[in-house]
């Protein structure tokens, strides 16, 4: 597919969605907005993809909306909500892992895009901030419903209210990274590819769980456990993952 502000690359089972306006730290414009979902719902729908980077070009992850080129608050959230809750949406519904590779910073809309992945991986030079606050403008992109669920609501509440930016060192300390390195697309591209290898229904199956069983009373949490493990069980990928075991050797996965 071609874009404009979007690259979408495939390789080894794994899509690789790059945010493509380096010289605005990758800022939102509409028309982005709607190429990322575009992307989103491309890499879920091809068969072939198995597991999902996000990130950005050049120095940044994305730094939330381009300001420069929305210049009407007043009818800003009108005009962007409805795609932008459709990437949210798609993203968290995926029935694939979706990983964040955080090479930057990564503000407002920017960094609610990262924490709707389900594992977020940072570079030594990434910055968070839920800035929103510094613009008199509340929390968009989900940063109200993942924020407290990864760092507490005290914690998310003092970020939210001081549009605090923390670099990577204090994101890791604060679990919203799982790690910091030097190259942060080259290893969410290799934890993409370790998952691409993996057992896709099974895979599947487990996001939703993941997701499911954190609202639900631990009955329902191992009432959907239980109905999960009997798909899988009947699964061709189940037959090879123990015929494998038994020989000693590496399953290969189709997904049947």
């Amino acid at each position: 597919m071609n874009f404009e502000h979007i690259l979408l690359d495939i390789e080894d089972q794994v899509a690789t969605i790059t945010l493509n306006r380096p010289d605005t730290l990758n800022a939102m414009v509409p028309k982005m907005r709607h190429e990322l979902l575009m992307a989103v719902q491309a890499a879920n729908d091809n068969e072939h993809v198995r597991a999902v980077v996000i990130t950005g070009a050049g120095r940044g992850f994305c730094s939330g909306l381009d300001m420069k080129a929305s210049r009407s608050p007043d009818t800003m959230a009108e005009k962007v909500s409805p795609v932008r809750d459709a990437v949210i949406l798609a993203i968290r519904d995926a029935g694939k892992p979706y990983i964040a590779a955080v090479n930057g910073a990564a503000a407002g809309g920017g960094m609610g895009v990262a924490l709707a992945c389900d594992i977020r991986i940072a570079a030594t030079s990434a910055k968070f901030g839920q800035t929103f606050a510094k613009r008199g403008l509340h929390p968009d992109w989900g940063g109200t419903y993942f924020l407290p669920r990864i760092v507490g609501m005290a914690k998310a509440a003092e970020l939210i209210w001081s549009g605090r930016v923390i670099d990577a060192a204090e994101a890791l300390k604060l679990g919203i990274v799982s790690s910091v390195v030097d190259d942060a697309l080259a290893a969410a591209q290799s934890m993409a590819r370790t998952f691409a290898s993996g057992p896709p229904i099974a895979t599947q199956l487990s996001k939703r769980a993941l997701y499911h069983n954190q609202e639900v009373p631990l009955r329902e949490a191992l009432e959907f456990e239980s109905y999960a493990q009997n798909i899988c069980a009947r699964t061709e990928d189940a037959k090879e993952g123990i015929k494998a075991f038994l020989e000693k050797r590496d399953p290969e996965f189709k997904g049947l």
